[in-house]
């Protein structure tokens, strides 16, 4: 009580009034708020009504410093609806975490899937790209084996023939050294010339020293072969 004069003539009974103009502002209060929120908003309540009451005794001598609300029980009517309210709440809730779960789940079921198609589309690339370089290593391969196969027989025909060039050589030497005479040579001559005409040769060209010889060749082996049949 801050002014004894106001407190006497201000109201006839300021307790009384105090305690009716609690109730009316409470149920202001209560009015404008959610009926989940006032079961969980009690510091708010206890502040507003200070300081509604605060204003309102000022002209009574009375001076509210604090206001403590410790209980409110609204009627059954009442309770049953904010049960209701809290219960439609929690299940909203529910249904919201819920859908938001299922939301993610998909979400990383769907990410999940990319990277796997994008994994297999990528071992699949490397794969392409290993067979390919496998197959141009087998090409590389087998080239490099048909060009060696083709330099060894190139220089085994090249050794071949100078083989047979240095033999012919040597026989050439040989038969300078031994001073053969003419039939020898010419003997050497239809020898070679019936070398070529086991080829593939349609023409051969004979010289007209070597025709005799040939003759006499074909002679002797006519006498040879009518002695074989007389005996």
């Amino acid at each position: 009580m801050t002014d004894a004069k106001q407190y006497i003539y201000g109201v006839e009974r300021p307790l009384a009034a105090i305690e009716n103009l609690s109730a009316t502002t409470l149920r202001n209060i209560i009015g404008e708020m959610e009926l989940d929120a006032t079961l969980t908003s009690r510091d708010v309540i206890n502040t507003k009504i200070t300081s509604i009451l605060d204003q309102a005794t000022d002209r009574w001598g009375i001076k509210v410093n604090r206001v403590e609300l410790k209980n409110i029980l609204p009627p059954r009517e009442i309770q049953d609806a904010m049960e209701k309210q809290m219960k439609a709440e929690r299940e909203r809730r529910e249904k919201i975490l819920q859908a938001e779960g299922d939301k993610k789940s998909q979400v990383l079921v769907a990410e999940g899937e990319k990277e796997s198609q994008i994994l297999r589309a990528q071992a699949k690339k490397e794969a392409q790209i290993l067979e390919a370089e496998a197959e141009k290593q087998a090409m590389i391969l087998r080239a490099d084996a048909v060009r060696e196969q083709k330099m060894l027989e190139a220089e085994g025909e090249a050794k071949a023939i100078e083989m047979v060039q240095k033999a012919l050589a040597d026989s050439i030497v040989k038969l300078n050294e031994a001073n053969p005479n003419e039939r020898v040579i010419q003997l050497k001559s239809l020898e070679s010339f019936a070398k070529a005409a086991d080829g593939k040769a349609t023409k051969i060209i004979i010289p007209s020293e070597i025709q005799g010889l040939a003759g006499l060749a074909t002679g002797l082996k006519s006498l040879v072969e009518n002695d074989n049949s007389a005996n």
